[in-house]
């Protein structure tokens, strides 16, 4: 017989379940984009998620750009090409580019140990004769280090003051010092190696994570409507964050967070979330529009460059595309596909928002979907236009 604690448990997930808003099966073929189109007001009318944002660029252009849903449901504020949302782990590309920029100039290598820039950086290694934690293992996710979800969900604030990102690491870094394997042996998933990216991008460059990010690739190219606070002219196109009220993140969100401050009201089955920031910026800080990440999607597609601003070298551009990946992990992005459409992407996601670029180099082609939602099918979403025919727009 089961025990009582096991049938409530049973009943109550039953019941989340079917309270859950459930969006549609993400089709394998859409045949233009009428049909497109059709299938993307379906998913936000179901509610997970309520507005998203799409982009298309194609051989150096946007050749679309387009908005679905809600932006704000309860304030009646619909998707535009652009609305700001959280990019959250999108932010990893923006920091790999820094690394590279800066070993473009010399001031690091990839093959450097973690201690040449970051003297008092102390981790716990497996043993005492393998290698040492080189940038090349935190841009890979082969350094060993061990991931910091969930407590991440609790670095979470409210205010726009940034955090100094050495000091966060350095107050962090205590907790998650013990290695999980030994560096270059495999990959796996860590926010923690992007943190220590960022401590190393301010020790080199000698300017503030933000402030290295903001003046050499957003300001150059023209990602206006991108940064890690929200000036006036992004609040005013600013989506707000949904979780369902029914969801795996709801039972932690009391233990990590004040959800009091967190979640600004519930329309149905849907919260809606206040405005929020993290503690740790290089590995999930951004936030931005779709027409500015299709602006950073063109730049690496065109060799580094876009309209006369260089932020790449080629030989750079190709070193991120073509290393050797570990378990998918290449330099800052996930590398997939065959040999002929190779795909280079990158998801992120979190309490309030869900987002996933990918690049075909070869196609000179890429897509970029943020939304408002916590759960978003972006495998599906990008084989889904990964499979349509561009040619009519790709000029």
């Amino acid at each position: 017989m089961f025990p009582a604690i096991v049938i409530i448990l049973l009943v109550t997930s039953t019941i989340l379940y079917v309270i859950a808003p459930h969006p549609p099966r993400t089709p394998k073929q859409a045949d233009d984009l009428t049909e497109l189109e059709l299938f993307l007001d379906r998913l936000v009318q179901s509610g997970n998620p309520p507005g998203l944002s799409l982009v298309v660029v194609a051989n150096g252009k946007i050749v679309y750009n387009k908005a679905f849903g809600y932006a704000d449901g309860p304030k009646g504020k619909k998707t535009e090409p652009d609305t700001v949302y959280h990019w959250w782990s999108m932010t990893k590309i923006p920091t790999t580019i820094a690394i590279m920029q800066l070993h473009e100039q010399g001031k690091l290598n990839l093959e450097d140990p973690v201690i040449k820039h970051l003297p008092w950086f102390d981790v716990i290694y497996p043993s005492d004769d393998g290698p040492v934690i080189t940038i090349q293992h935190l841009l890979q996710h082969t350094s060993g280090l061990p991931d910091t979800i969930p407590a991440m969900i609790g670095w979470v604030h409210f205010d726009d003051a940034l955090r100094n990102q050495t000091e966060v690491l350095k107050l962090r870094l205590p907790e998650f010092n013990k290695l999980r394997f030994i560096p270059g042996e495999k990959a796996a998933y860590s926010n923690l190696n992007y943190m220590v990216l960022g401590a190393i991008i301010e020790s080199v460059s000698g300017q503030s994570y933000e402030t290295y990010i903001d003046q050499n690739i957003l300001q150059p190219l023209g990602m206006s409507q991108t940064g890690f606070v929200y000036t006036s002219t992004m609040a005013m196109h600013e989506a707000a964050g949904t979780l369902p009220l029914a969801h795996y993140y709801t039972p932690l969100l009391p233990i990590l967070l004040d959800t009091k401050a967190l979640i600004r009201e519930r329309q149905e089955n849907l919260l809606w979330l206040e405005r929020v920031y993290i503690d740790a910026t290089p590995p999930t800080g951004l936030i931005g529009s779709s027409t500015d990440v299709g602006r950073l999607m063109m730049a690496y597609l065109n060799d580094g460059s876009l309209d006369g601003s260089q932020i790449l070298t080629p030989d750079s551009v190709t070193l991120m595309t073509e290393t050797a990946p570990v378990n998918g992990r290449g330099l800052g992005w996930f590398i997939n596909g065959t040999n002929d459409l190779l795909y280079l992407e990158h998801a992120g996601g979190g309490p309030g928002f869900a987002t996933m670029m990918r690049l075909y180099p070869e196609r000179n082609l890429g897509f970029v979907i943020l939304a408002n939602g916590t759960d978003l099918d972006r495998e599906g979403l990008m084989d889904l236009l990964a499979n349509m025919s561009w040619q009519g727009l790709e000029g």
